[in-house]
């Protein structure tokens, strides 16, 4: 760590603490500011960070993991003691089993004050969901308190709660800056032997599959340009989609979201490559499309992610970008003398019938009630093709994660690790802060949309053009297809004009029940106003979504 004395961080630890987080370089804050984070706040604002007031912590959390994940910058969550930071917990921990790098900043109660309303046991229930709670300890360790969390978001990739006791912010503090300190995640090498191991299993394969996961969404191109000299087709996990978007071998999501094709030709493998994939239930449909006699191999920074969820063949502890560059060295010491999987029949497969979009939809709508394939097939065709889309969980969120399009890995914002409804809105801003000149999308359920309603209120008071496309069938549609014929009036609820509510909270807001309705969503795309349009979309009885029947078999 070096430093100048050109500035004079101070009066307080609060000060300190937001200058020097915005000198070490996190990228944008999202909160609800109340009396215990206001100081610290507007620290991060001065040091240059900019600040989105979110209408509620469990929003402001999902905006915060949205753009960490979508910038490739350390976000962070500014919340109140106690209850600011109970209020998040379910978006922190989204973030958290997702290992993303963010900094939740929180007040917390002093020390001494055992009888305050505001006290819980904040660094408990940080490491309960998974993240790793740290401390500024006081006014001579707050810098570097500040650099050890900061440290452990980037280099280790985790969600760091860094609490700070009202007390010790307000203590009296002094420190020059700016800190020019960086990190930066370690690249961890495969080592030589784990190469040779996966360049002969490669090479004795004739029909390989290459599928990256969360851990392979930066080592895209040196995935590529291995799956290219052997001759193998690319697939991702629903996080890592769009990774590949544009590679005429690229069969898109592998698992519940695949197409029949894309499903066909995985489960013809014969080498299947997981790169950062965790090889899961979603992912393999429970192993479903790993066949008898196929060998699988895993490539992950983590020793304990080897053989995790099944046992693999080869396993390689190593960076993937680093992996498959090496591996692709060692390969062209005596290159392949066949196309592996990439014949040209396999490639007129792909191109007639790997995209959902190319699978025709049958059913019939029953009248007033527009099918969700239809209309996400016409979205795809009106919304800008430069898009950042999110999804929300539930019943609907195979739809437009499979029939609506992305341009790379940075266009699809996919925050399921906890499988919480509701977290979908603050997602789609979040992930708009990230990429500012992408259309932000928002695929959502009539639930999940409700849930988070405040957040539409930020979405307008920022001016974002966000589409929210609300998969409205009056329930909470995975519980009724799942549970039959049982009694579902816990879980079905009277039609709700959400088209009315938007308009009311300043978006444009459009009801949709067949195709014929999108031309108000055209006239939007076209020369629409800077506010969000919502379109509360009457969508027919699918039967039960695909994708949750996979789920559900699961458990």
């Amino acid at each position: 760590m070096s430093g100048t004395s050109s500035t004079v961080y101070g009066p307080t630890v609060a000060d300190v603490v937001g200058r020097v987080l915005a000198d070490l370089g996190v990228g944008h804050a999202f909160g609800v500011v109340g009396s215990g984070n206001f100081v610290m706040t507007n620290a991060l604002r001065a040091g240059g960070v900019g600040f989105t007031a979110a209408r509620h912590e469990g929003g402001a959390a999902s905006m915060a993991d949205a753009y960490s994940r979508m910038s490739g910058r350390v976000g962070v969550l500014s919340v109140h003691q106690g209850c600011g930071l109970t209020n998040a917990v379910t978006g922190i921990g989204e973030a958290a089993k997702s290992r993303t790098p963010m900094i939740v900043l929180t007040a917390d109660a002093p020390a001494a004050a055992l009888q305050s309303n505001f006290r819980i046991d904040q660094e408990s229930l940080a490491h309960s969901i998974g993240a790793v709670s740290d401390r500024v300890y006081g006014p001579a360790t707050a810098v570097a308190d500040v650099i050890r969390a900061y440290r452990t978001a980037v280099t280790r990739r985790r969600t760091v709660v860094l609490n700070v006791a009202i007390d010790v912010a307000a203590a009296p503090a002094e420190v020059a800056g700016p800190i020019t300190v960086t990190f930066e995640q370690p690249r961890v090498r495969p080592d030589a032997a784990s190469v040779d191991e996966l360049a002969a299993a490669i090479r004795a394969a004739r029909r390989p599959v290459f599928v990256a996961g969360r851990g392979g969404r930066e080592a895209g191109p040196q995935i590529a340009a291995l799956a290219e000299a052997s001759g193998a087709l690319l697939a991702t996990s629903a996080v890592a989609n769009g990774l590949f978007a544009g590679n005429p071998f690229s069969l898109g999501i592998s698992g519940g979201f695949s197409s029949p094709t894309t499903a066909d030709l995985i489960a013809g493998a014969d080498l299947i490559v997981a790169w950062g994939c965790a090889l899961n239930m979603w992912t393999m449909r429970h192993g479903r499309l790993i066949g008898e006699n196929t060998v699988v191999a895993q490539v992950d920074v983590e020793v304990e992610a080897i053989g995790a969820h099944r046992p693999v063949d080869v396993g390689v502890v190593g960076d993937c970008a680093a992996t498959a560059a090496e591996v692709l060295v060692a390969l062209q010491r005596e290159p392949l003398q066949h196309n592996g999987y990439r014949t040209d029949d396999v490639a007129a497969r792909i191109a007639e019938s790997a995209r959902w979009q190319d699978v025709p939809v049958t059913a019939e709508s029953a009248a007033g009630r527009i099918d969700p394939r239809a209309l996400s097939i016409a979205l795809d065709e009106i919304l800008p093709a430069e898009r950042i889309l999110s999804i929300d969980s539930g019943n609907f969120m195979g739809y437009p994660s499979t029939h609506l399009s992305v341009p790379d890995e940075f266009g699809f914002c996919f925050t399921q690790a906890f499988q919480s409804i509701g977290l979908g809105l603050g997602t789609a801003i979040g992930a708009a802060v990230a990429q500012p000149d992408r259309l932000p999308v928002l695929g959502t359920g009539d639930g999940g949309f409700l849930m988070a309603i405040a957040e539409l209120e930020t979405a307008v008071r920022l001016g974002l053009r966000l589409v929210v496309i609300v998969y409205n069938d009056s329930a909470y549609g995975a519980e009724v297809h799942h549970f039959g014929d049982a009694d579902m009036t816990t879980v079905t609820f009277p039609d709700v004009d959400i088209a009315a509510i938007a308009r009311g909270h300043g978006a444009t807001g459009v009801t949709v029940t067949s195709l014929d309705d999108l031309d108000e969503v055209r006239a939007w795309v076209s020369h629409g106003p800077s506010r969000p349009l919502v379109i509360d979309a009457k969508i027919a009885n699918d039967g039960g979504s695909w994708w949750l029947a996979e789920a559900f078999a699961g458990h």
